[in-house]
C-alpha cells in the first residue's frame, strides 16, 4: 500500500498529509515569515518573470502545490500561456530570451546545490543580464520557494488546498 494514502489502514494519522491550514496553525509564525521573505525578494523583479522562476523551480523540486500555486499566480500576471506550458523545457522551447534564460539556469543551478557545487560560471552568466542587486533579489527568491517546496511538499499539502 502507498504510505501517502490517507485511506490506507496501515498508515498512522501521523503521516498523513497535511493541509495548508493545518501547518498553519502547527506553525503561525512560519507563513508570514515566509511571506515577508518573498514580498522582500519579490521588491526588485519583474513579478511575471519571478512567478516562472517559482514555477520552474517547483516542478524540479516535485511540490505540485507550489506548482499550482505558482502557475496560478503567473497566469493572473499576464505570462505568456505558452512560456507556462514549455517552461520545464526551456532550453529546448525557443520562447525564451536571454535574459530569461540567464535566470532560469541560475534558477535551476541553485536549486540543484544540494546535489552539485554551483557552477563557477553561474554568476558570470546571470551577472551580463541582471545588476547586482537584482543578483541578490533573484538568490532570494529562489531561496525562499525551495523553502516552501520543502514544507509543501515534504508535508504533501493538497493541490486543491492551495491559497
Amino acid at each position: 500500500m502507498n504510505a501517502h494514502n490517507p485511506a490506507d489502514p496501515h498508515v498512522s494519522p501521523d503521516a498523513a498529509p497535511f493541509a495548508f491550514a493545518e501547518f498553519q496553525q502547527l506553525v503561525p509564525e512560519a507563513t508570514p515569515a515566509l511571506r515577508a521573505l518573498s514580498r522582500a525578494a519579490n521588491a526588485g523583479l519583474d513579478h511575471g518573470t519571478v512567478e516562472l522562476v517559482k514555477v520552474r523551480v517547483s516542478q524540479i523540486n516535485g511540490c505540485a502545490f507550489c506548482t499550482a500555486l505558482h502557475l496560478e499566480a503567473a497566469r493572473k500576471l499576464g505570462v505568456a500561456p505558452a512560456k507556462l506550458d514549455l517552461v520545464a523545457v526551456w532550453r529546448e522551447a525557443g520562447l525564451f530570451d536571454a535574459r530569461e534564460k540567464a535566470i532560469l539556469a541560475f534558477a535551476e543551478a541553485l536549486t540543484a546545490m544540494g546535489r552539485a557545487p554551483l557552477p563557477d560560471d553561474a554568476l558570470v552568466a546571470i551577472a551580463a543580464h541582471l545588476s547586482r542587486a537584482e543578483i541578490a533579489h533573484l538568490a532570494a527568491a529562489i531561496a525562499t520557494i525551495n523553502a516552501w517546496n520543502r514544507i509543501a511538499g515534504g508535508l504533501r499539502f493538497p493541490v486543491t488546498a492551495a491559497p
